[in-house]
Order: C-alpha cells, then sequence, then structure tokens
C-alpha cells in the first residue's frame, strides 16, 4: 500500500550494539514495503557489532561511537544526541542497543523511540528476558514492542505476541522462537508508526484501523 499523500516520510535511525537481526528485519521490510519511512543511519557502541557491516551492505549510513574510548558517559550521551539530531530522526529504534539512555534523549525524542524485548512486559524486563522466563518455569512467554520512557522496559505497549514453552524445549530453542516473532513484529510497529496509525492515551497505545 503506497503513503497517504501529504505525509512526511519518517527518517529512521536503528541504534544497536551487536549482531543487528531485528534492524535486519526492519530493513528488509521497508525494502519489500512502503511504509511512509526510511532508515537513514545505524549507530553502533561497539566497533565489532556486526550490525555495521549489515548497514553497509544495505547501503545505510552507519556510526560508531564507541563507548568504551577514553571519554565520560556524559560526553558520550552528548555526542550520540548531537548526531542523531543532526540527522533530523523522527523514530528511534532500539535492536539489541545495550546502553540506556539519558534523560535528555527523552526530553529531546519523547514518544519518538520504541524498543522490543523478549518476553510479555511487564514480565521480566532487564537484559535476560527470555532466560529469566525459562528458568521461571512459565509455559507462555513473547515478545513486546513498547515506547521507551525513562524507567527500564517501562514505557507504553504497542504490540505483543505470546510464545508457548514447550516440554523439553531448551533455552537456545526458545531463544530461537523469540527472534522470529521480534523479527515479525517490530517491523510492523515500525510501520504503524510512521503512518501515523498509533495513539497514546496513557499508558495505553491504540492502533488506527487504516482506510
Amino acid at each position: 500500500m503506497n503513503s497517504a499523500p501529504n505525509q512526511k516520510r519518517k527518517r529512521i535511525a536503528v541504534f544497536a550494539s551487536g549482531n543487528g537481526s531485528n534492524f535486519q528485519a526492519i530493513s528488509d521490510y521497508c525494502m519489500e514495503n512502503d511504509i511512509n519511512g526510511d532508515i537513514v543511519f545505524v549507530l553502533a557502541n561497539n566497533p565489532s557489532a556486526y550490525v555495521l557491516e549489515r548497514a553497509k551492505k544495505a547501503n545505510i549510513k552507519s556510526v560508531c561511537v564507541d563507548s568504551k574510548r577514553n571519554i565520560s558517559r556524559q560526553e558520550f550521551d552528548r555526542e550520540i544526541l548531537r548526531i542523531t539530531k543532526s540527522e533530523n530522526v523522527d523514530l528511534i529504534c532500539l535492536a539489541g542497543y545495550m546502553l540506556l539512555l539519558d534523560c535528555e534523549f527523552f526530553n529531546e525524542f519523547q514518544n519518538k523511540i520504541i524498543n522490543v524485548h523478549p518476553s510479555l512486559l511487564p514480565s521480566f524486563k532487564g537484559m535476560h528476558g527470555i532466560k529469566d522466563a525459562f528458568d521461571y518455569g512459565v509455559r507462555v512467554t513473547g515478545v513486546t514492542v513498547h515506547f521507551v520512557d525513562y524507567e527500564l522496559d517501562n514505557g507504553p505497549i504497542i504490540m505483543q505476541e505470546s510464545v508457548k514453552i514447550s516440554e523439553g524445549e531448551t533455552v537456545e530453542e526458545l531463544e530461537t522462537e523469540i527472534h522470529k516473532v521480534e523479527h515479525k513484529i517490530y517491523p510492523l510497529a515500525v510501520e504503524y508508526f510512521c503512518r501515523d496509525e498509533l495513539r497514546i492515551v496513557g499508558r495505553k497505545v491504540s492502533i488506527l484501523e487504516r482506510r
């Protein structure tokens, strides 16, 4: 489906720290569908992150600001904020970005930052959502795409999809299933944002019906 007339195309940034499989899923989806948005640059904080190679292959601008350089965290945060603002970004997608953003970032990009988390929030927040759910013994876990706010894994939820944990399944097998769901629903959430189809009221996000 084509973009709605008079609708400004959204400029998307993807922040990642590692492999970048969710970047790849969003990039592939953008290539196959007109979502009224384009990934304009990828930012990594790790110079060895494979996401930088993925961006290069997709002919998308990439920037690496090494978080382990001999600079203060405040200087690092200021630098990535400056770079992002210079690209006139409308949406920031966190895709395995392993650093917390600072308050100035949230003030500048309020309701313009989204993240994918490998559990059904608010359960199993934090870096090890898959393993924590598996070790807890839940029968059902899943994936959440949500807006990002000042608190970890706390912002309003855009989409969720459940994943059953089968008897005898390993945590590695569960991780594979979780990633499949991430790669399916994260690009959809990006499209909803770029088409201005999301409305936030308090903690609830509604998805407008497309005409």
